[in-house]
Protein backbone atom coordinates (compact mmCIF):
# COMPACT_ATOMS: atom_id res chain seq x y z
CA UNK A 1 0.00 0.00 0.00
CA UNK A 2 1.46 3.23 -0.83
CA UNK A 3 1.43 5.84 2.09
CA UNK A 4 0.49 9.40 1.28
CA UNK A 5 3.37 12.02 1.77
CA UNK A 6 3.54 14.84 4.76
CA UNK A 7 3.00 17.60 2.16
CA UNK A 8 -0.32 18.72 0.47
CA UNK A 9 0.89 19.74 -2.90
CA UNK A 10 -1.81 21.35 -5.16
CA UNK A 11 -1.52 19.07 -8.59
CA UNK A 12 -1.76 21.09 -11.91
CA UNK A 13 -1.65 18.31 -14.47
CA UNK A 14 -4.21 17.54 -16.70
CA UNK A 15 -7.32 17.83 -14.41
CA UNK A 16 -8.49 16.82 -17.57
CA UNK A 17 -13.26 15.56 -30.68
CA UNK A 18 -14.45 13.97 -32.92
CA UNK A 19 -17.63 14.02 -35.34
CA UNK A 20 -17.79 10.71 -36.64
CA UNK A 21 -19.90 9.87 -39.39
CA UNK A 22 -23.60 8.72 -38.73
CA UNK A 23 -22.49 5.71 -40.06
CA UNK A 24 -20.27 4.82 -37.16
CA UNK A 25 -22.84 6.21 -34.47
CA UNK A 26 -24.67 2.53 -33.44
CA UNK A 27 -21.03 1.11 -33.17
CA UNK A 28 -20.31 3.38 -30.92
CA UNK A 29 -22.80 2.63 -28.57
CA UNK A 30 -21.14 -0.44 -28.11
CA UNK A 31 -17.67 1.30 -26.82
CA UNK A 32 -19.06 1.48 -23.03
CA UNK A 33 -15.24 0.52 -21.00
CA UNK A 34 -16.36 -2.83 -19.06
CA UNK A 35 -14.38 -6.03 -18.85
CA UNK A 36 -16.53 -8.92 -17.33
CA UNK A 37 -13.10 -10.08 -15.55
CA UNK A 38 -12.81 -6.58 -13.61
CA UNK A 39 -14.43 -6.13 -10.36
CA UNK A 40 -18.27 -4.62 -10.73
CA UNK A 41 -17.93 -1.46 -9.38
CA UNK A 42 -15.11 -0.25 -10.98
CA UNK A 43 -16.09 2.68 -13.02
CA UNK A 44 -17.33 2.71 -16.82
CA UNK A 45 -17.40 5.60 -19.85
CA UNK A 46 -19.47 5.77 -22.88
CA UNK A 47 -17.84 7.49 -25.87
CA UNK A 48 -19.68 10.53 -26.73
CA UNK A 49 -19.84 10.56 -30.80
CA UNK A 50 -20.60 14.13 -31.75
CA UNK A 51 -18.02 15.97 -29.08
CA UNK A 52 -16.70 18.14 -30.54
CA UNK A 53 -18.40 20.44 -32.63
CA UNK A 54 -16.29 20.67 -35.98
CA UNK A 55 -13.52 23.10 -35.63
CA UNK A 56 -14.11 26.31 -37.48
CA UNK A 57 -12.22 28.25 -40.67
CA UNK A 58 -11.53 24.79 -41.74
CA UNK A 59 -8.81 24.33 -39.47
CA UNK A 60 -7.33 20.86 -39.47
CA UNK A 61 -6.97 18.36 -36.67
CA UNK A 62 -3.27 17.40 -35.95
CA UNK A 63 -1.09 15.26 -33.60
CA UNK A 64 -3.29 15.50 -30.19
CA UNK A 65 -0.16 15.45 -28.03
CA UNK A 66 -1.92 16.35 -24.52
CA UNK A 67 -4.73 18.09 -23.10
CA UNK A 68 -5.10 19.90 -19.85
CA UNK A 69 -8.97 20.20 -18.37
CA UNK A 70 -8.96 24.37 -16.48
CA UNK A 71 -10.88 25.08 -13.45
CA UNK A 72 -13.42 26.13 -14.98
CA UNK A 73 -13.81 22.69 -16.89
CA UNK A 74 -12.66 23.89 -20.26
CA UNK A 75 -10.78 21.70 -22.21
CA UNK A 76 -7.28 22.74 -23.65
CA UNK A 77 -5.46 20.64 -26.26
CA UNK A 78 -2.10 20.92 -28.07
CA UNK A 79 -2.85 20.43 -31.81
CA UNK A 80 0.90 20.25 -32.73
CA UNK A 81 1.60 21.27 -36.81
CA UNK A 82 2.81 17.91 -38.41
CA UNK A 83 0.19 17.82 -41.65
CA UNK A 84 0.11 16.06 -45.06
CA UNK A 85 0.12 17.43 -48.07
CA UNK A 86 -3.62 16.34 -48.89
CA UNK A 87 -4.75 18.06 -44.96
CA UNK A 88 -3.98 21.67 -46.46
CA UNK A 89 -5.82 21.41 -49.71
CA UNK A 90 -7.73 24.83 -48.68
CA UNK A 91 -4.05 26.78 -47.98
CA UNK A 92 -3.22 27.33 -51.76
CA UNK A 93 -4.07 30.29 -53.56
CA UNK A 94 -6.23 29.32 -55.09
CA UNK A 95 -7.93 26.70 -52.53
CA UNK A 96 -6.74 23.34 -54.57
CA UNK A 97 -9.61 21.64 -52.28
CA UNK A 98 -12.38 22.20 -49.87
CA UNK A 99 -10.39 21.74 -47.13
CA UNK A 100 -7.98 22.31 -45.38
CA UNK A 101 -5.77 25.10 -43.54
CA UNK A 102 -3.61 24.77 -40.64
CA UNK A 103 -5.68 25.63 -37.78
CA UNK A 104 -3.31 27.12 -34.26
CA UNK A 105 -1.55 25.23 -31.79
CA UNK A 106 -3.59 25.73 -28.96
CA UNK A 107 -7.09 25.24 -28.55
CA UNK A 108 -9.86 25.76 -26.16
CA UNK A 109 -13.12 24.21 -26.11
CA UNK A 110 -16.65 25.04 -24.10
CA UNK A 111 -18.19 22.10 -22.66
CA UNK A 112 -20.16 21.80 -25.14
CA UNK A 113 -17.22 21.13 -27.29
CA UNK A 114 -17.50 24.81 -29.04
CA UNK A 115 -13.99 26.57 -29.23
CA UNK A 116 -13.80 29.28 -27.24
CA UNK A 117 -10.15 30.58 -27.76
CA UNK A 118 -7.20 29.60 -29.86
CA UNK A 119 -3.68 30.74 -30.65
CA UNK A 120 0.07 29.52 -31.24
CA UNK A 121 1.87 28.05 -34.35
CA UNK A 122 5.71 27.72 -35.11
CA UNK A 123 7.87 30.89 -34.29
CA UNK A 124 4.19 32.42 -32.64
CA UNK A 125 7.06 34.28 -29.80
CA UNK A 126 11.09 33.79 -29.27
CA UNK A 127 11.33 30.51 -28.37
CA UNK A 128 8.04 28.24 -29.21
CA UNK A 129 8.74 24.68 -29.07
CA UNK A 130 10.32 23.19 -32.28
CA UNK A 131 8.18 19.72 -31.46
CA UNK A 132 5.58 20.97 -28.34
CA UNK A 133 4.41 17.95 -26.26
CA UNK A 134 3.00 18.97 -22.61
CA UNK A 135 0.82 21.25 -21.18
CA UNK A 136 -0.86 22.43 -18.25
CA UNK A 137 -3.05 25.14 -17.37
CA UNK A 138 -2.74 26.42 -13.64
CA UNK A 139 -5.95 27.54 -11.76
CA UNK A 140 -4.73 31.17 -12.30
CA UNK A 141 -5.91 30.33 -16.08
CA UNK A 142 -2.40 30.61 -17.28
CA UNK A 143 -1.41 28.07 -20.05
CA UNK A 144 2.50 26.42 -19.66
CA UNK A 145 3.42 24.35 -22.70
CA UNK A 146 6.97 22.81 -23.11
CA UNK A 147 8.84 20.91 -26.36
CA UNK A 148 11.10 18.04 -26.31
CA UNK A 149 13.76 18.91 -29.13
CA UNK A 150 17.20 20.49 -28.24
CA UNK A 151 16.52 24.09 -27.56
CA UNK A 152 12.88 23.75 -26.36
CA UNK A 153 12.20 24.83 -22.89
CA UNK A 154 8.75 25.59 -20.86
CA UNK A 155 7.26 28.79 -21.62
CA UNK A 156 4.41 30.43 -19.78
CA UNK A 157 1.01 32.24 -21.33
CA UNK A 158 -1.87 34.08 -20.36
CA UNK A 159 -4.85 32.44 -21.46
CA UNK A 160 -5.14 34.76 -24.68
CA UNK A 161 -1.49 33.75 -25.50
CA UNK A 162 0.34 36.71 -24.17
CA UNK A 163 4.09 35.50 -23.25
CA UNK A 164 4.18 35.78 -19.36
CA UNK A 165 8.00 33.49 -18.93
CA UNK A 166 10.23 31.64 -20.31
CA UNK A 167 12.05 28.85 -18.08
CA UNK A 168 15.25 29.06 -20.21
CA UNK A 169 17.75 25.79 -18.97
CA UNK A 170 17.89 26.20 -23.01
CA UNK A 171 20.34 23.37 -24.45
CA UNK A 172 22.66 25.10 -27.40
CA UNK A 173 22.36 25.30 -30.75
CA UNK A 174 25.19 22.68 -33.02
CA UNK A 175 25.97 21.49 -29.21
CA UNK A 176 26.46 18.01 -29.14
CA UNK A 177 23.55 16.20 -27.63
CA UNK A 178 24.96 12.85 -25.61
CA UNK A 179 23.40 11.59 -22.09
CA UNK A 180 24.48 13.66 -18.97
CA UNK A 181 22.30 12.90 -16.18
CA UNK A 182 24.60 15.28 -13.72
CA UNK A 183 24.46 18.77 -15.26
CA UNK A 184 21.42 20.18 -14.43
CA UNK A 185 21.89 24.15 -16.07
CA UNK A 186 20.55 22.87 -19.37
CA UNK A 187 18.62 20.49 -20.70
CA UNK A 188 18.15 19.02 -23.92
CA UNK A 189 14.34 19.30 -24.37
CA UNK A 190 11.73 18.53 -21.94
CA UNK A 191 9.35 15.08 -22.19
CA UNK A 192 6.77 16.16 -19.84
CA UNK A 193 6.92 18.37 -16.40
CA UNK A 194 4.24 18.89 -13.51
CA UNK A 195 3.82 21.84 -11.13
CA UNK A 196 2.95 21.96 -7.55
CA UNK A 197 1.49 25.58 -7.09
CA UNK A 198 1.30 25.05 -3.25
CA UNK A 199 5.47 24.58 -3.13
CA UNK A 200 6.33 27.06 -6.36
CA UNK A 201 8.04 23.93 -8.02
CA UNK A 202 8.70 22.60 -11.45
CA UNK A 203 8.89 18.74 -11.40
CA UNK A 204 10.52 18.05 -14.83
CA UNK A 205 10.21 14.71 -16.84
CA UNK A 206 14.23 14.15 -18.51
CA UNK A 207 13.58 10.97 -19.74
CA UNK A 208 14.01 11.29 -23.50
CA UNK A 209 17.79 12.28 -23.92
CA UNK A 210 18.24 11.59 -19.62
CA UNK A 211 17.06 9.56 -17.37
CA UNK A 212 15.87 11.18 -13.88
CA UNK A 213 13.66 13.88 -12.08
CA UNK A 214 14.88 17.50 -11.58
CA UNK A 215 12.82 19.80 -9.52
CA UNK A 216 12.98 23.46 -10.03
CA UNK A 217 12.09 26.88 -8.76
CA UNK A 218 8.68 27.62 -10.26
CA UNK A 219 9.17 31.39 -10.15
CA UNK A 220 12.93 31.55 -10.97
CA UNK A 221 13.94 28.55 -12.89
CA UNK A 222 16.67 27.77 -10.05
CA UNK A 223 17.58 24.07 -9.81
CA UNK A 224 16.76 22.49 -6.40
CA UNK A 225 17.10 18.89 -6.63
CA UNK A 226 17.18 15.76 -8.80
CA UNK A 227 17.20 11.63 -8.29
CA UNK A 228 16.87 8.91 -10.39
CA UNK A 229 15.25 5.20 -10.35
CA UNK A 230 14.80 4.24 -7.24
CA UNK A 231 15.46 7.10 -5.67
CA UNK A 232 19.33 7.36 -6.54
CA UNK A 233 21.37 10.91 -6.28
CA UNK A 234 21.88 12.50 -9.86
CA UNK A 235 25.56 11.50 -9.28
CA UNK A 236 24.93 7.62 -9.06
CA UNK A 237 23.02 7.65 -12.41
CA UNK A 238 25.38 6.04 -15.05
CA UNK A 239 25.25 7.47 -18.85
CA UNK A 240 25.28 4.03 -20.30
CA UNK A 241 22.58 3.02 -23.00
CA UNK A 242 19.58 1.15 -21.34
CA UNK A 243 19.47 -2.63 -23.11
CA UNK A 244 16.92 -4.20 -24.73
CA UNK A 245 13.57 -5.04 -23.83
CA UNK A 246 13.33 -8.96 -23.77
CA UNK A 247 9.77 -9.95 -23.63
CA UNK A 248 10.72 -14.04 -24.06
CA UNK A 249 10.68 -13.54 -20.24
CA UNK A 250 9.65 -11.70 -17.14
CA UNK A 251 9.77 -7.64 -17.35
CA UNK A 252 13.30 -6.43 -16.58
CA UNK A 253 12.85 -4.51 -13.47
CA UNK A 254 15.69 -1.80 -14.05
CA UNK A 255 16.94 -0.02 -11.15
CA UNK A 256 17.52 3.22 -13.15
CA UNK A 257 14.87 4.94 -14.77
CA UNK A 258 14.40 3.64 -18.20
CA UNK A 259 14.08 5.91 -21.34
CA UNK A 260 11.71 7.23 -22.42
CA UNK A 261 10.32 8.40 -19.40
CA UNK A 262 6.77 9.73 -20.89
CA UNK A 263 4.98 11.35 -18.58
CA UNK A 264 4.67 12.89 -14.61
CA UNK A 265 1.59 13.55 -12.60
CA UNK A 266 1.48 14.74 -8.68
CA UNK A 267 -1.57 13.72 -6.64
CA UNK A 268 -3.71 15.14 -4.18
CA UNK A 269 -1.88 13.16 -1.50
CA UNK A 270 1.51 14.84 -2.25
CA UNK A 271 3.04 11.11 -4.33
CA UNK A 272 4.82 11.65 -8.11
CA UNK A 273 3.59 9.19 -10.67
CA UNK A 274 6.13 8.69 -13.18
CA UNK A 275 5.39 6.47 -16.76
CA UNK A 276 8.13 4.77 -17.70
CA UNK A 277 7.14 4.23 -21.15
CA UNK A 278 10.81 2.46 -21.86
CA UNK A 279 10.17 -0.10 -19.05
CA UNK A 280 5.85 -0.12 -19.33
CA UNK A 281 6.04 0.90 -15.78
CA UNK A 282 4.58 2.90 -13.42
CA UNK A 283 7.11 4.29 -10.53
CA UNK A 284 5.52 6.35 -7.50
CA UNK A 285 7.85 8.73 -5.45
CA UNK A 286 7.58 11.28 -3.38
CA UNK A 287 7.96 15.35 -3.99
CA UNK A 288 11.52 14.43 -2.08
CA UNK A 289 12.84 11.73 -4.35
CA UNK A 290 11.81 8.65 -2.25
CA UNK A 291 11.17 5.08 -4.08
CA UNK A 292 7.90 4.42 -2.95
CA UNK A 293 6.25 1.65 -5.20
CA UNK A 294 5.78 0.71 -8.74
CA UNK A 295 3.80 -1.57 -11.13
CA UNK A 296 3.76 -2.96 -14.58
CA UNK A 297 1.62 -2.48 -17.49
CA UNK A 298 0.55 -4.96 -19.66
CA UNK A 299 4.48 -5.80 -19.33
CA UNK A 300 4.30 -8.53 -22.76
CA UNK A 301 4.24 -5.49 -24.82
CA UNK A 302 7.41 -4.61 -26.27
CA UNK A 303 8.89 -1.59 -24.41
CA UNK A 304 12.27 -0.48 -26.33
CA UNK A 305 14.49 -1.89 -28.96
CA UNK A 306 15.71 -1.55 -32.41
CA UNK A 307 12.01 -3.01 -33.99
CA UNK A 308 10.36 0.23 -32.24
CA UNK A 309 8.67 2.52 -34.74
CA UNK A 310 7.53 5.95 -34.36
CA UNK A 311 4.83 7.94 -36.01
CA UNK A 312 3.55 7.08 -39.02
CA UNK A 313 6.74 4.14 -39.01
CA UNK A 314 6.52 1.89 -42.03
CA UNK A 315 8.30 -0.63 -40.64
CA UNK A 316 7.60 -1.39 -36.90
CA UNK A 317 4.63 0.03 -35.12
CA UNK A 318 5.18 1.98 -31.55
CA UNK A 319 6.30 0.42 -28.52
CA UNK A 320 5.96 0.88 -24.39
CA UNK A 321 2.54 1.13 -22.78
CA UNK A 322 2.64 4.54 -20.50
CA UNK A 323 2.17 7.59 -23.28
CA UNK A 324 0.55 9.43 -20.31
CA UNK A 325 -1.78 8.91 -17.21
CA UNK A 326 -4.24 10.83 -15.28
CA UNK A 327 -5.83 10.93 -12.14
CA UNK A 328 -9.80 9.76 -11.51
CA UNK A 329 -11.88 13.21 -10.96
CA UNK A 330 -13.07 11.71 -7.19
CA UNK A 331 -11.73 13.47 -4.13
CA UNK A 332 -9.31 10.85 -3.28
CA UNK A 333 -8.18 10.08 -6.84
CA UNK A 334 -8.99 6.53 -6.46
CA UNK A 335 -8.33 5.58 -9.85
CA UNK A 336 -5.26 5.95 -12.41
CA UNK A 337 -5.97 5.71 -15.84
CA UNK A 338 -3.27 5.18 -18.01
CA UNK A 339 -2.97 6.14 -22.21
CA UNK A 340 -1.15 3.13 -23.73
CA UNK A 341 -0.34 4.04 -27.49
CA UNK A 342 1.03 0.58 -28.56
CA UNK A 343 -2.03 -1.35 -27.63
CA UNK A 344 -4.59 1.11 -28.09
CA UNK A 345 -5.82 0.95 -24.70
CA UNK A 346 -6.83 2.89 -21.66
CA UNK A 347 -5.97 1.12 -18.37
CA UNK A 348 -8.01 1.43 -15.41
CA UNK A 349 -5.81 1.16 -11.97
CA UNK A 350 -6.35 1.45 -8.59
CA UNK A 351 -4.25 3.91 -7.34
CA UNK A 352 -3.23 3.22 -4.24
CA UNK A 353 -2.70 -0.83 -5.16
CA UNK A 354 -1.92 -0.76 -8.80
CA UNK A 355 -4.57 -3.57 -9.78
CA UNK A 356 -6.32 -3.35 -12.74
CA UNK A 357 -9.53 -3.38 -12.64
CA UNK A 358 -11.14 -2.10 -16.06
CA UNK A 359 -10.45 -0.67 -19.46
CA UNK A 360 -11.28 0.17 -23.07
CA UNK A 361 -10.68 0.98 -26.29
CA UNK A 362 -9.33 -1.17 -28.66
CA UNK A 363 -7.44 -0.22 -32.27
CA UNK A 364 -9.66 1.73 -34.75
CA UNK A 365 -11.05 4.28 -36.20
CA UNK A 366 -14.71 4.37 -35.09
CA UNK A 367 -16.03 6.45 -31.88
CA UNK A 368 -14.43 4.80 -28.87
CA UNK A 369 -12.08 3.09 -30.65
CA UNK A 370 -8.25 4.33 -30.30
CA UNK A 371 -5.55 4.92 -32.75
CA UNK A 372 -2.29 5.88 -31.20
CA UNK A 373 -3.44 7.51 -28.28
CA UNK A 374 -1.26 9.76 -26.76
CA UNK A 375 -2.81 12.34 -24.05
CA UNK A 376 -5.40 11.36 -21.69
CA UNK A 377 -6.92 13.87 -19.00
CA UNK A 378 -10.27 13.74 -17.09
CA UNK A 379 -12.57 17.34 -16.07
CA UNK A 380 -14.36 17.30 -12.45
CA UNK A 381 -17.33 15.19 -13.54
CA UNK A 382 -14.83 12.44 -14.33
CA UNK A 383 -15.41 12.63 -18.16
CA UNK A 384 -12.37 11.54 -20.29
CA UNK A 385 -10.89 12.76 -22.77
CA UNK A 386 -8.22 11.60 -25.31
CA UNK A 387 -5.93 12.36 -27.64
CA UNK A 388 -4.32 10.50 -30.62
CA UNK A 389 -1.09 11.23 -32.73
CA UNK A 390 0.29 9.30 -36.14
CA UNK A 391 -2.92 9.21 -38.26
CA UNK A 392 -4.91 9.03 -35.67
CA UNK A 393 -5.35 12.86 -35.02
CA UNK A 394 -8.29 13.58 -33.01
CA UNK A 395 -9.61 14.05 -29.16
CA UNK A 396 -12.82 12.20 -27.85
CA UNK A 397 -14.89 12.58 -24.96
CA UNK A 398 -15.71 9.03 -22.83
CA UNK A 399 -18.87 10.18 -20.14
CA UNK A 400 -18.73 8.64 -16.95
CA UNK A 401 -21.72 5.98 -16.60
CA UNK A 402 -23.45 6.97 -12.93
Amino acid sequence: MITAAASQPYSMKHTVRATMLKSSIAIAALFVAPLAMHAQKAPQWKVDPFWPKPLPNKWSTQQIVDISVDKNDHIWMINRDEPKPDELGASTTPPRAECCVLGPEIIEFAQDGTVLRSWGKKEYVPGWPKHLQSMIVDPEGNVWISGTEPGDSIQKFDGNGKLLWDFGHRWPKDTPIKQDNQRTDLLMGIEDFELDYANKEIYVNDGARNKRILVFDMNTGAFKRGWGGHGVPLSEIDNDPTPTYDISGPPPDSKQFVQVLHTIHLSKDGLLYIGERGADRVSVYTTQGKFVTSWFVHPSTQARGANCGGPFGTTAGPCGTIFNMAFSADKEQKYLLVADGTNNMVWVYERKTGKLVNSFGGNGRYAGQLHWIDTIATDSKGNIYTGEVEDGKRIQKFVLQK
